[in-house]
């Protein structure tokens, strides 16, 4: 019987290749405009005018009952084990509220702290869902799952921290706090934690720098690459191609939609991007 592959919305997987490998995402909760529902649910470019006038946006987990549900899913079609993947702990309650789910499901539920989000946790999510395809138990499935993340870079560009200051996610970010506006600050997600990486003087030169740095992450290793933003633009895409360009063993890549929750914490104008070598 298969191992069924669970993750939560922060993962950013396009809903085809999810689909196509049999991840089941849930889906955190938005609260904003005097209403809280699934982040998938929320138009992208509400959020983002909601965001740009200065309005309330706040995020949780998912209740534990959605877990519950989902996995109840996994097992009428047939698993008999669970691997369920999630953001950081000290990014969201998330993997708690799965625990707490997971204590009530008939058969073993594994819960992972990928102690990262976006497609670090994404790519995981693959390689877990591609593993138990291919007929791996769970213990082999969190442990792929496990060493791809731990082996993945965020790295993040924001307009502005104060988004991350709001939502209290700045972590050892909040470092860099009280930089001139000019100056715009290059993140990691570190420790489980967002952490500054550097700063540099305007938009175009930051993105440069960021662009520079996957490079570097990438090295000569065979990799994966997600270029996540809020709406795809030129920008973007002038991203994508400079990757492809840039980064000798280029695996895949791809061009996907950050989270609306992972958005209403960065901004707007955040751009990231995730480096995975390939297993």
């Amino acid at each position: 019987m298969p191992v069924a592959v669970i993750t939560d919305s922060t993962a950013c997987l396009p809903e085809q290749v999810a689909a196509q490998w049999g991840v089941t995402t849930v889906q955190l909760q938005i609260r904003a405009n005097g209403r809280v529902d699934d982040e998938n649910r929320f138009e992208r470019t509400e959020l983002v005018e909601t965001l740009r006038a200065g309005n309330t946006v706040s995020t949780s987990p998912p209740d534990p009952g959605a877990f519950f549900w989902t996995y109840q899913d996994a097992v009428s079609a047939g698993a008999d084990a669970i691997v369920s993947l999630h953001i950081s702990r000290k990014l969201s309650a998330t993997a708690d509220a799965a625990r707490e789910a997971a204590q009530q499901v008939r058969v073993p539920v594994y819960v992972l702290d990928s102690t990262t989000t976006s497609m670090s946790l994404g790519f995981a999510a693959l390689s877990a869902a591609r593993a138990a395809a291919a007929g791996a138990g769970p213990q082999r499935v969190m442990q792929i799952a496990d060493r791809r993340y731990r082996a993945s870079s965020e790295l993040m560009y924001v307009d502005t921290l104060e988004y991350l200051r709001r939502g209290g996610r700045i972590g050892a970010a909040s470092a860099l706090l009280g930089s001139a506006m000019a100056i715009k600050p290059l993140l990691t997600v570190r420790d489980g934690e967002v952490a500054p990486l550097s700063k540099v003087p305007g938009s175009k030169r930051a993105i440069a720098k960021l662009t520079d740095l996957a490079v570097a992450r990438a090295g000569e290793r065979p990799v994966d690459i997600a270029v996540a933003c809020v709406t795809p633009s030129d920008r973007e895409l002038t991203v994508v191609q400079r990757l492809r360009e840039r980064v000798p063993r280029l695996n895949d890549i791809m061009l996907v939609h950050a989270s609306t929750v992972i958005t209403a914490h960065v901004g707007p104008g955040a751009l990231g991007i995730t480096v995975a070598p390939v297993p």
